[in-house]
């Protein structure tokens, strides 16, 4: 079961990943396409997983290409050391802060709060989570930072890619879900017939929500015009998804589907394309 080879087929599907992918271009050889290309072969894998229980991968393709844009980021290497989560700069400290109140870490001040967020990931989840927020932090910073470079760079790239590929689906996962959100409010010729958003922070408050473009009005965001349906899926645990459920904050999204994939392994896109919930929203597209 596959989504038809050649790039620019009508009935595509294209991904957008989420936060701590510029390995994959610093291992291609600072490659665009390289990076795109050992993403997408691992996408193919993780979402075959999901749609046949686990069957033998054979080399079926699902995902026509994913749109890379982690290398506008800046160079984010964190490994998860705590200390990378302590020596973060002012503006990655402020966006891991307003992640910590959704958290009820609140201290006193920056410093106080900046304290009780890395106990809690260090404490709680110690491998997982304290390497999501050296890397959380860091990317939403920069994608949302003021002079806008980075945020105009990454909408660029993933219109780019939607434009040539025309799919009817888009898969957006992370930080990814922010920035296909974006890009299809910026893009009135881009139409997608079905977003599946992943993991996807777009409602949390004080760190993505209130910085949207467009911006919410009155407290609520909306599906993109030129989107038929849009589908979110998260992790009722998934600390970078909060709210998991999106309603609360957006008109227009046309199923929520609430999961649980791992009380470790909470947010990572091969948990989420594995767990079969994209089954019964992807089938109608595929070939």
């Amino acid at each position: 079961m596959s989504v038809g080879g050649g790039r620019g087929r009508v009935g595509a599907i294209v991904g957008v990943h989420g936060i701590g992918k510029y390995r994959y271009y610093r291992e291609a050889g600072n490659s665009v396409a390289g990076a795109e290309a050992a993403m997408r072969a691992k996408w193919d894998r993780y979402l075959h997983r999901g749609l046949t229980a686990g069957a033998p991968h054979a080399g079926e393709r699902y995902v026509t290409e994913i749109a890379y844009y982690a290398h506008l980021l800046g160079e984010h290497k964190q490994d998860g050391d705590p200390r990378a989560v302590r020596s973060m700069a002012a503006g990655e400290q402020e966006v891991l802060v307003a992640w910590a109140r959704q958290l009820d870490a609140v201290g006193e001040g920056l410093t106080g709060a900046l304290h009780l967020v890395a106990g809690w990931v260090l404490e709680r989840m110690p491998d997982q989570a304290a390497r999501f927020a050296a890397l959380f932090a860091p990317e939403v910073a920069a994608y949302l930072a003021a002079d806008g470079e980075a945020r105009a760079g990454a909408r660029a790239a993933v219109a780019e890619v939607i434009r040539r590929n025309r799919p009817k689906v888009v898969i957006a996962h992370s930080l990814g879900s922010v920035v296909a959100y974006e890009t299809l409010w910026a893009h009135s010729d881009l139409e997608v017939e079905l977003l599946i958003t992943l993991g996807s922070p777009l409602g949390m408050r004080d760190v993505v929500f209130e910085r949207l473009l467009p911006t919410p009005v009155n407290g609520r965001g909306e599906r993109p015009r030129q989107v038929r349906r849009w589908v979110n899926i998260a992790d009722r645990h998934d600390i970078a998804a909060i709210p998991p459920a999106l309603r609360s904050c957006f008109t227009g999204v046309d199923r929520e589907v609430l999961v649980d994939l791992d009380r470790l392994d909470f947010h990572t896109v091969e948990k989420y394309l594995g767990c079969g919930a994209l089954g019964e929203h992807l089938r109608p597209y595929l070939s």
